[in-house]
């Protein structure tokens, strides 16, 4: 029965995670979208500045014209940007909103009943809020979303390992404020326990931030200001938009499974109780 239910569980965490998905996807569209476009642009411009700047190999030859349209044909995108901003961006939004509904669904199984005498659906906003906190929230105020093409390429590998072990780290520190506050939970109460286990994730993260070096070539000098804030806040609220929605839609669909499997199990014992009689 156990397994069944987390099943269930996951399959609504997964279809919960694509609907949180779609609606992710429209903000991202929307507000994230124009951003993208604008870094592009700037990228575009400072490419060209550099072009006109750059001396030609064929100058004074007639070919003054050959090598920039060599590099543009060199540098022609794969996939078409109106196609990276509908179907592509549709597609990884999509998926990654279902992955992390199923990663999420199973870590509700696991918090249900265990962090309190908390309802399917208040499980599922705890559970919404922590995953949200922990997986993007806390890396992303040590190392922010930038644009795409802004930062220096040599280092991507290097910011992107910084940003992973951030999650890591992130992650494994939510793990053990929970431990630590159902541990402080008998000696001090629920409310002082949980006041206690959040300090000491706040305090673990800030030395986190404070050790862990900083991308200081994320982002080029002169990219405008404006435009950069303008990417965060979007890039923010497609992730509050996506675990909000989520919290929402699976905590309905997991109170009606736990609720219809409660029922069907009460419904067996009492037909069972006059035969055991």
């Amino acid at each position: 029965m156990y397994a069944s239910t987390v099943r269930g569980l996951l399959v609504r965490g997964m279809l919960a995670g694509l609907i949180a998905g779609l609606f992710a996807f429209a903000v991202a569209y929307v507000v994230g979208e124009p951003p993208v476009r604008g870094s592009i642009a700037v990228e575009e411009a400072q490419a060209a500045q550099d072009a006109a700047g750059a001396p030609s190999a064929h100058a004074g030859h007639g070919g003054g014209d050959a090598a920039p349209a060599e590099a543009a044909e060199e540098e022609e995108e794969l996939v078409s940007r109106p196609v990276q901003s509908t179907f592509g961006l549709a597609t990884g939004v999509l998926v990654y909103g279902v992955a992390l509904g199923g990663i999420a669904s199973l870590a509700f199984s696991f918090a249900l009943g265990r962090v309190g005498g908390f309802s399917p659906r208040a499980t599922a906003a705890l559970t919404a809020a922590g995953a949200f906190a922990t997986v993007y929230l806390v890396p992303f105020l040590k190392y922010p979303a930038t644009p795409p093409a802004v930062g220096n390429p040599d280092t991507i590998g290097q910011r992107t390992t910084l940003f992973f072990l951030m999650i890591l780290l992130s992650v494994l520190l939510g793990v053990g404020a929970i431990i630590l506050g159902r541990r402080l939970a008998p000696r001090l109460g629920n409310w002082n326990a949980t006041l206690a286990a959040s300090g000491g994730f706040v305090v673990a993260a800030a030395l986190a931030f404070v050790f862990l070096p900083d991308n200081s070539d994320a982002v080029q000098p002169g990219f405008p200001a404006a435009l950069l804030w303008e990417f965060r806040v979007a890039s923010l609220a497609v992730q509050l938009v996506l675990w909000a929605v989520f919290a929402i839609v699976f905590g309905v669909l997991a109170q009606r499974l736990l609720a219809s499997r409660a029922d069907g199990t009460e419904a067996t014992a009492q037909q069972s109780a006059p035969a055991l009689g």
